[in-house]
Formats: C-alpha cells, structure tokens, sequence
C-alpha cells in the first residue's frame, strides 16, 4: 500500500511582475488502487499542481508538503521522484529526436529498477503492452514523439505508464485532443495498470467524458488554485449538468493561469 500525501501546498511561478502565487493551499491524500479526478476550468491551477509533484523547475513551492510513502517528495530530483514511484503522463508530450523509442523504454526502466530487464522478457512485455494500446510495432523504432499525432503521444505515455509500473500516475489532461476510439484505449491501459499493479491515479481533466471509462473513486473540484468541493463519482455528473459557473461566481475575479 502506497500513499501520495499533499498537505498545504503552496506554489508560485516567476512573471515579469514579480511571483505570482498559483497554488494556495492543497490538501490532497492518494492511496494504491484508488482513483481520484481533479477537475475544474482553464486556468484554475491543476497542471501546475501535476508539474509540481513531478518536479519541473518552472514553479517553486513556497509552503506545504509532498509525501510518498512517508518520504519527502519536495526534498528529492525528478529522477529520484521517478524511481521512487512517481510518474506523470503530460499534457503536451516532447519530442525528443535521435531517441528510439524501444532506447528511451529500456533506458527508463533501467533506471528506475536499477537494473536493465531481461531482453526476452521485456521485447514480450513491450509487444505485449503495444499491441493492447494498438499500436504498430513500427513505432518502436521510431524517435520518441517525433512526427506522432496526438493520439499516438497519448498512447505512448500509457505504455511507459504500464511497463514502468509507478506506485501513483498523475495523469495531466491525457484526454485532450483524443478522438472516442482513442480514448477508450488509453482508458482500457490506464484501467489495466491499475488491475495489475493497485496504482493509485490522480487524473486531470476538464470534461468527464474520460470519466466514463476511468471510474473515479474520488472527484475534487479545482478553482482558483485550491479544491473548492470533494465528493464521489455523482460530483462528475452533477458537474456535467451544472458546469463550473457556481464555483467561479465565488472565486477571486483575478483567478490563476496555470
């Protein structure tokens, strides 16, 4: 059993006026075999909070705590984060050229594992997890996300997600720009993740059409740099009807942007 714990988080990026405060103030606990959606608007800080549990430089924490496992995820580089159980899937995958994806896959794992799998067994795995998520063998050859649709950048984060094997996945806004086919097979890999391996999801996102496929167990409502409103899966489907205008009515008029 594992267990990402956020309390009071504070986080603010650099702008040409001076920090500006995006986060304010998170609570937020994911244990192994649960699922929790955060969603809210454009702008009301949940890809920031994404990136700040990975690490990424842009945004400094100015308060709170991030735990894995009791350890101090704050305090660590995004590899140790990574090796420690962390993984998140962007929103907006790079590209990286000269780097076959086959290369970046066993490099990963390597790392993470702290040592390279057995060739045998990870060409199967990786067939394996790639004929599930449909895609052609071709790709692993091919530089990492260079020349791929968006639905295929999608993809390839959910087949880093399954091999890797993470304790928690944050998965940033992995629904956006993908078609119904191919949001049902990037669910079908997230969901398989989670039967093999309890991991414990923390899916971003605006709309709940994803949530149709990835049952949350949880649902939190994200305006203006903090959860304004928790609840079960009927929260998606009140949200669905009733929109966010109720939240923002409420919120500071200034609100946040990332």
């Amino acid at each position: 059993m594992s267990t990402l714990e956020i309390k009071g988080l504070t986080v603010s990026v650099d702008t040409e006026d001076g920090p500006k405060e995006i986060l304010r103030g998170v609570d937020l606990t994911v244990k192994s075999g649960e699922t929790h959606a955060i969603m809210g608007p454009n702008g009301s800080g949940k890809s920031t909070l994404a990136y700040s549990i990975a690490g990424h430089p842009k945004y400094t924490v100015t308060g709170g705590t991030v735990t894995l496992d009791g350890e101090d995820v704050l305090a660590m580089k995004v590899d140790e984060r990574a090796r420690a159980g962390l993984f998140l899937a962007m929103q907006y995958p790079v590209e990286v050229p000269g780097v076959t994806v086959s290369n970046f896959l066993r490099t990963a794992k390597t790392a993470i594992d702290g040592e390279a799998p057995k060739l045998r067994t990870w060409v199967k795995d990786v067939k394996e997890a790639m004929g599930n998520l449909r895609m052609d063998p071709v790709f692993a050859e091919r530089n990492v996300n260079e020349g791929f649709s968006g639905g295929e950048k999608k993809r390839h984060e959910i087949l880093q997600m399954e091999l890797l094997k993470p304790k928690v996945a944050v998965l940033d806004e992995t629904d956006s720009g993908l078609d119904v086919d191919a949001l049902k097979i990037v669910s079908e890999g997230v969901n398989r993740a989670k039967d093999a391996s309890d991991l414990g999801v923390l899916l971003i996102t605006h709309y709940t059409r994803i949530l149709r496929y990835i049952k949350p167990d949880f649902v939190h409502v994200f305006v203006d740099g903090k959860i304004v409103e928790e609840g079960g899966p009927e929260l998606a489907d009140r949200l669905e009807d009733e929109g966010y205008d109720r939240y923002l009515a409420a919120a500071p008029a200034a609100g946040v942007e990332a």
